[in-house]
């Protein structure tokens, strides 16, 4: 496969009023180093802080602090994707801030199908007005459907309704949402850690790639945040996985888990490269790469969602180990894993595993 740093691509959406663009002007204000491309796919006049890009379709903007902003038409996806995922945009991460009046799906499907090599899926965030949650559903019907493909759910305006009714939408959000991870936020404050990883810099301001050790300290929440809450789980295995039993963990995984980032480690079956692990929401993908020379082989996780069981997400994790040679898997029981790996040819197909339940089953073949 190609060593083509990836930058992910997160779709937020939501309908008129919601408070996408409050949240992306937060996500822009929080970004701590962390150079984000916007595309704003709008037919109306939207505020990016005092910017103002309507009618600019076709415009790029450099917004001062590393990060960029564009208009575009939804036709023009795959071409300013490809402007700001060159080298010299220098991005870490892109967002799509749909018009409210967009199919959320069709964006998601367009990322999904697209030839660029530099872009990975990142996510559907959905964002929810709760003091106007009732009376949305009842001016747009799809939004059942919307949050039913959402990968993380923003239930915004938290503090304009009571405890009780913020409740009442919350519960009727997640029952709506499926797997998807629900957070509550007011003024679209949510830790932009929760999308992405913050970029990790050298002296000389280039980009380098993140350790686990970057991760680990990137998803430790203090005990007081201002932003919206949510778990996060490490998990550190010194002996390999077994690749089947890890994908039924992948694929049965608990509602509310959003993302999954880290390093396996598959033993004998792959001994010259550890499996970077990408999954966010339903979708899913593992990057091969040599060992790093004198590295400890370890496979190590960090696990990020909301109201998730963190000892059960362990117990889980710990049941995908290796336990002795009586416990070796067989070669073939990498395949599954094969089939997540971008460029590669599926070596076979593994007849007693269905195709998994939830990740994105129209999504193209890449």
């Amino acid at each position: 496969m190609s060593s083509v740093q990836q930058i992910p691509v997160v779709v937020l959406a939501g309908f008129l009023g919601s408070g996408k663009t409050t949240l992306l002007n937060h996500l822009l204000r929080s970004a701590r180093g962390t150079r984000i491309g916007v595309m704003v796919n709008d037919f109306g006049s939207i505020e990016i802080d005092a910017m103002t890009v309507a009618g600019q379709v076709g415009s790029t903007v450099s917004l001062g602090n590393g990060c960029l902003c564009c208009a575009v038409d939804a036709s023009e996806l795959d071409t300013y994707l490809e402007t700001l995922t060159r080298p010299s945009s220098r991005l870490d991460v892109i967002v799509i801030e749909a018009s409210g009046l967009a199919e959320p799906q069709e964006l998601v499907r367009m990322i999904l199908a697209s030839d660029n090599e530099r872009v990975v899926y990142g996510g559907l965030v959905q964002v929810v007005d709760a003091a106007e949650f009732d009376a949305t559903r009842e001016r747009h019907p799809e939004t059942d459907r919307h949050l039913g493909i959402a990968d993380l759910v923003v239930v915004n305006k938290a503090d304009r309704v009571d405890p009780g009714e913020l409740r009442r939408v919350h519960i009727a959000v997640t029952g709506l949402a499926g797997r998807a991870a629900v957070i509550d936020a007011a003024y679209g404050r949510v830790d932009p850690e929760l999308l992405f990883d913050r970029a990790a810099r050298t002296d000389d301001d280039g980009p380098r790639q993140l350790t686990f050790e970057d991760l680990d300290e990137l998803y430790v929440v203090p005990e007081v945040h201002p932003h919206a809450g949510y778990d996060t789980v490490s998990f550190t295995a010194d002996a390999p996985m077994h690749p089947r039993r890890l994908l039924d963990f992948l694929d049965s995984r608990p509602d509310g888990l959003y993302r999954i980032k880290g390093f396996v480690d598959f033993g004998t079956l792959d001994p010259a490269n550890r499996y970077t692990l990408h999954a966010v929401g339903r979708f899913l993908r593992f990057y091969p790469e040599p060992w790093p020379r004198g590295e400890q082989r370890l496979t190590q996780l960090v696990l990020i969602g909301s109201g998730t069981d963190g000892d059960a997400l362990h117990k889980a994790l710990d049941d995908c180990r290796v336990t002795g040679p009586r416990d070796t898997p067989e070669e073939h029981s990498m395949w599954g894993v094969l089939r997540y790996v971008p460029d590669r040819p599926d070596p076979g197909t593994d007849q007693d595993r269905p195709e998994p339940d939830g990740y994105l089953p129209d999504r193209p073949e890449q």
